[in-house]
């Protein structure tokens, strides 16, 4: 390939739109450009590099036994009714993309596909002796994303290979996720990718288990929280820890104190000297489920701690959905939505707030839901709101003063510094991580929903036993740059970069560089390396420049010693640069080559 015919346009200033250095630099380096908020096109140099991680994709999905399909975008909402999730997709979250067609059938745009396999599965799949089978296949994705940013980290369409598979027993469900959570560490692997594997939250997808895959970066959006010898690793969503002990509050007996102005942690901490630890803060949710309930949720925290609405939300989920139905969303109360917003006293509220405060609402359940982070019930004596404004009471016990203990639940966000669960002398430590992958045991939710049915071995029908397996094929891509930069520009690891070696003319007027470059591009590509020859009438600074942006691994320039019979040979990790006879660059080129396609 020719720069001249490669459709390359870069810009020289960051595009005010990215946020993270991987946007910029693949904005400015012309791999993507933004057609509307979340819609990328994926120009020449982006579409070879994700036909290379989709090549890798393929061929360790194919060892693993799974055979390649394709399913449709466009679903029948039925099937989403049957597993449950159709109103969580689209009146809830609102993920899905949903219309009409013009039967006034509703259809969805496929965020995920376990209802359509499950559903295919259910007509295909009827003997044991079928099973165990998996199914895989990689194309574009749609989710209605709320606020789309980072490119292609959170876009509203995305290219993923999602792989499902169906099982007689749960032991071969076992084995099989085992398998693909190996597989997957050779993908990410060959794809010059650092990725940690951590203990995750099923989330919509459900099932009893699940397995994150993190690139480790600062500009990750989740939390990984690990122990130091690397035996406990896991999204702070499903991080489960031992609080660092909370402070002693001494006091005899429970006192109104005066507290103007002071509705935060901070102030109230700040003006008497007291501990977060020692205090009680009250977090005030509507929970909307899908029968219509608008259930108001009280939640009491210790005030050094941070609400885990993913564990909260689970919980509601669990307890509440077989009388409400689907939890749809989770958010704050607003004193708007009282009948009298003067009842609500925000920022001195305490957890025996009194239901009266719901009264006369015309979208509230007339009573709170009580609950409790453990750290919270475990203080024998903590300060809180007392719910009139500026007062606070200290001293304050559960039992006593009317304050009935809630039900206790683990609701809150692991934190660095906690102490291990089975080892709590071990403490987390924490860093920053892009999902680039997640496995799930699905067990039998879908097959059971939709009717996916086998003869077993003793001849009586039973659900089959699922898995599912996803990798955002284009976020991957993105999550190589984010881990492999610098202040030049791209460092495209080799297995997934365009192009493996840009041959550089220093001068085109010089018929000297043209044949010599000519001849070396030729031999490249006569060797099987993937090479792409800047043959534009440009400067040479021009055309080194936008070989670091592009992040091009080796870089071959013909200059003034091609008269001499000396060319130079660039890394591009690292810069480093060494000159010599083209045959010897080659070479040793050939052979560095050889090795890093190997992950060497």
């Amino acid at each position: 390939m020719r720069v001249s015919a490669l459709l390359l346009v870069t810009l020289r200033d960051d595009p005010a739109e990215a946020e993270i250095p991987s946007h910029r630099l693949l904005l400015r380096a012309g791999y993507i450009r933004r057609v509307a908020s979340g819609i990328y096109a994926y120009l020449p140099l982006m579409w070879r590099v994700l036909r290379k991680v989709s090549a890798i994709v393929r061929e360790e999905m194919d060892a693993t036994g799974a055979l390649e399909t394709l399913l449709p975008q466009l679903q029948p909402a039925e099937l989403w009714q049957r597993s449950g999730r159709w109103a969580g997709y689209t009146a809830g979250e609102g993920i899905m993309f949903h219309l009409q067609d013009r039967q006034e059938r509703e259809l969805g745009l496929g965020p995920t596909h376990e209802e359509v396999i499950t559903a295919l599965a259910a007509d295909l799949l009827r003997s044991y002796r079928q099973l165990p089978v998996s199914l895989y296949q990689i194309q574009s994705k749609f989710r209605d994303e709320i606020r789309p940013r980072f490119g292609l980290m959170r876009g509203r369409e995305f290219i993923m290979k999602d792989a499902y598979s169906f099982h007689a027993s749960a032991e071969d469900l076992a084995r099989e996720f085992g398998v693909m959570e190996k597989a997957y560490g050779r993908i990410f692997r060959r794809c010059g990718l650092q990725a940690l594997a951590v203990e995750a939250d099923s989330g919509a997808i459900g099932g009893s288990a699940s397995k994150e895959f993190m690139v480790t970066a600062a500009a990750g959006e989740d939390l990984i929280l690990r122990s130091a010898d690397g035996s406990y690793a896991a999204n702070q969503e499903r991080a489960e820890s031992v609080a660092q002990p909370a402070l002693a509050l001494e006091a005899e007996r429970c006192t109104l104190l005066e507290t103007p102005a002071q509705g935060t942690i901070e102030a109230l901490c700040d003006a008497h000297g007291f501990h977060p630890s020692q205090i009680i803060k009250v977090i005030l949710l509507v929970a909307r489920f899908e029968q219509g309930r608008a259930q108001p949720v009280l939640v009491s925290l210790r005030g050094d701690q941070q609400l885990n609405e993913v564990k909260l939300s689970n919980a509601l989920q669990q307890d509440h959905a077989q009388d409400w139905g689907s939890l749809l969303s989770l958010q704050a109360l607003e004193a708007t939505q009282l009948a009298d917003a003067s009842y609500l006293p925000l920022g001195f509220i305490g957890p025996d707030l009194g239901d009266a405060v719901l009264r006369g609402s015309p979208q509230l359940e007339s009573s709170f839901l009580r609950l409790a982070d453990h750290t919270a019930l475990a203080l024998d004596c903590f300060v809180c709101g007392a719910n009139r404004a500026d007062q606070h009471r200290v001293g304050a016990q559960w039992g006593q003063h009317g304050l009935a203990a809630p039900m206790a639940l683990d609701v809150r966000c692991a934190l660095e510094g906690d102490g291990l669960i089975d080892e709590p002398t071990q403490t987390l430590c924490s860093s920053r991580g892009i999902e680039v992958g997640h496995i799930f045991q699905l067990g039998r939710k879908y097959s059971e929903a939709l009717d996916a049915r086998f003869t077993n071995e003793q001849g009586r029908d039973e659900a089959l036993w699922m898995g599912c397996y996803g990798i955002g094929v284009s976020r991957l891509a993105q999550a190589a740059v984010e881990q492999h930069h610098d202040e030049a520009g791209i460092v495209w690891p080799v297995p997934i970069a365009p192009f493996e070696v840009v041959v550089v003319i220093a001068s085109t007027k010089e018929p000297v560089q043209v044949e010599l470059a000519e001849r070396l591009y030729s031999e490249l590509k006569a060797s099987g390396v993937d090479v792409l020859l800047d043959d534009r009438n440009e400067r040479a600074g021009v055309k080194f420049k936008d070989a670091e942006l592009i992040g091009i691994p080796w870089r071959l320039v013909v200059g003034r010693g091609a008269a001499e019979g000396v060319v130079e040979l660039v890394e591009r990790a690292g810069n480093a640069r060494r000159d010599g006879a083209p045959a010897e660059l080659m070479a040793a080129l050939k052979e560095r080559l050889q090795q890093q396609r190997l992950g060497l």
